[in-house]
C-alpha cells in the first residue's frame, strides 16, 4: 500500500521552491477568500428575498445553485487538477471565480434574479477547483498524523472570512430599506428607475472589487514557487488506478456522506440565521442587525479551529469530532424548544462546535490513499452539494411549520457526524483497493 511520503519538498522543479510553512501561509489566504465569498451568499439571500420578494424556498435557490455547483463540477475539477497540478489548479479556480464575481455587474443591471444564479454558479465553480486542489494540498504538506491538524489551522482562516463577510454585507448591502412590490408600484418612473440602480449599485460594488481581487491574487499565486506535490496526484499513479478502487475505501465513502451531512447543516444554519433572529419572537432586530450576530456566529468557528488544531496534535480527531457534534445537537435542542436571547444565543454557538468539522472529516478520508488522493478529493468537494439540498429542504420545511422549528433539520445531519467519528472513520481492510 502506498503511503504519503515523509516530505513534501521532493519536486522534479529546477527552480527551488519554498519550505512548507511558507507554501501552507500562501495557501491560506484562498482560504481565507472563498469563506468570505461563500459566506456572503448568506448577506445575499435576505437581500435577494426582499428585492424579489421570495419565500424561503425560493431564497435558497441561492444555496442551492451555489452548493450544486459543487456536485456539477468537482469531477471535471478533479480531472483538471489531476493533469495540470496543484498550483495551477489554484490559479485557474482564482481566474474563474473572478469571472463569476464580476458577472454580478451585469445581472444587477438586468435585475433577473435567474442572471444572479447565473454568475453565483460560475463563482462557485472556481471555489470547487480550489477546493478540490487547496485541501488535499494542505494536508498532504506535511506528516500524515497531524494533517487534520494542519487543515483546521487553514481552515481557521476560512472562518476568519466568513466571519468578515456578514459585518462587509450588512454595510454594504443590507444598510438599505428595501421596499415592498406595492410601495415600488406607486412610485413615479424616475424614481422607480433610482431605486432600482440604487439597489443594483449595493450588489454590484463589492462584487465588482472582489472580482478584481481575486485575479490579482491568482497572479501573486502563479509567480509564487510553491512544492508540486506530484507524487500524490495521479501522475505517480503507474497503476492508473479507476474510481472503483477509490470508492473500495469505506472511509472514505462514509466521510462523503460526512462532508455533505456537515456543510447541509453549517450552511442551513447560516443561510436562515438573519431571518431567524428578525422573528419578533426570537431577536425582533433588523437584517442588518442581525448580520452582527452572523459574524459571531462565524468567528467562534474561526475561535474552534486555531484551538482545534491545537488540541488535535495531543487528542484523537475523531472522538472529538463526535464530541462537538454532540454539543451541536444539544445546542438545537436548545434553540427549538425556547424562544428570545436564548435561541438566539444558542444558535450562535454552533460556530464554535462546527469549527473542526469540515476539515477533520476531510482530512480522517483521505489518509492512505496515496495517487488516489486527487480521486478521494473530488467524491469529498462533490459531497458539498450537501450544502444546496439541505438547506433548501429547511426552506421547505420552514415555509410548511415555521422557521423555528425548522431547525430540527440540521439537528439530524450531526446525528450522522456522531456516528462517523466513533465508527465510520476507522480504516480497515476495504484500503487494500489502493495496493
Amino acid at each position: 500500500m502506498p503511503t504519503l511520503p515523509p516530505s513534501p519538498l521532493r519536486s522534479t522543479a529546477a527552480a527551488p521552491v519554498v519550505n512548507t510553512k511558507v507554501a501552507l501561509a500562501v495557501v491560506t489566504t484562498i482560504f481565507f477568500m472563498w469563506g468570505f465569498l461563500t459566506c456572503l451568499n448568506d448577506i445575499l439571500i435576505p437581500h435577494l428575498k426582499s428585492v424579489f420578494q421570495l419565500n424561503f424556498a425560493q431564497a435558497m435557490l441561492v444555496q442551492f445553485t451555489f452548493f450544486g455547483a459543487y456536485f456539477l463540477m468537482s469531477l471535471p475539477a478533479g480531472r483538471l487538477v489531476a493533469h495540470v497540478g496543484y498550483k495551477q489548479g489554484i490559479v485557474i479556480g482564482l481566474v474563474i471565480a473572478g469571472i463569476g464575481a464580476i458577472g454580478f455587474w451585469p445581472a444587477a443591471e438586468l435585475r433577473v434574479y435567474g442572471a444572479f444564479l447565473t454568475a453565483l454558479f460560475v463563482l462557485a465553480t472556481g471555489i470547487t477547483v480550489l477546493q478540490v486542489a487547496a485541501n488535499p494540498y494542505v494536508a498532504l504538506l506535511g506528516p500524515e498524523r497531524t494533517s487534520s491538524s494542519r487543515l483546521t489551522l487553514a481552515q481557521a482562516m476560512n472562518s476568519l472570512g466568513t466571519t468578515l463577510a456578514p459585518y462587509f454585507g450588512g454595510v454594504l448591502i443590507l444598510s438599505n430599506t428595501v421596499k415592498t412590490t406595492d410601495q415600488i408600484a406607486v412610485l413615479p418612473d424616475a424614481e422607480r428607475a433610482a431605486y432600482f440602480a440604487h439597489e443594483a449599485s449595493a450588489v454590484q460594488g463589492p462584487y465588482l472589487g472582489l472580482g478584481i481581487f481575486l485575479f490579482l491574487l491568482a497572479v501573486f499565486v502563479f509567480l509564487f514557487r510553491l512544492p508540486r506535490l506530484t507524487e500524490t496526484t495521479e501522475k505517480a499513479d503507474e497503476s492508473h488506478h479507476s474510481w472503483s478502487d477509490v470508492l473500495r475505501h469505506r472511509h472514505l465513502v462514509l466521510g462523503v456522506l460526512g462532508i455533505f451531512f456537515y456543510v447541509g447543516a453549517e450552511v442551513a444554519i447560516g443561510s436562515l440565521m438573519v431571518n431567524y433572529f428578525s422573528l419578533p419572537e426570537i431577536g425582533g432586530i433588523t437584517e442588518a442587525q442581525a448580520s452582527n450576530y452572523l459574524s459571531a456566529y462565524w468567528f467562534l468557528a474561526m475561535v474552534g479551529r486555531f484551538t482545534g488544531a491545537a488540541l488535535m496534535v495531543k487528542l484523537s480527531p475523531r472522538k472529538l469530532l463526535a464530541l462537538f457534534a454532540a454539543v451541536n445537537i444539544a445546542l438545537l435542542v436548545t434553540t427549538v424548544s425556547n424562544t428570545g436571547m436564548t435561541a438566539v444565543y444558542s444558535l450562535i454557538c454552533i460556530g464554535l462546535f462546527n469549527s473542526i468539522m469540515f476539515p477533520t472529516i476531510f482530512a480522517l478520508s483521505i489518509e492512505g490513499l496515496g495517487p488516489l488522493t486527487s480521486k478521494g478529493s473530488s467524491l469529498l468537494i462533490m459531497a458539498i452539494v450537501g450544502g444546496a439540498i439541505v438547506p433548501y429542504l429547511q426552506g421547505q420545511l420552514a415555509d410548511r411549520i415555521g422557521l423555528h422549528h425548522s431547525f430540527v433539520l440540521p439537528l439530524l445531519c450531526y446525528g450522522y457526524i456522531i456516528f462517523y467519528g466513533l465508527f465510520g472513520a476507522r480504516r480497515g481492510a476495504a484500503a487494500t483497493g489502493a495496493a
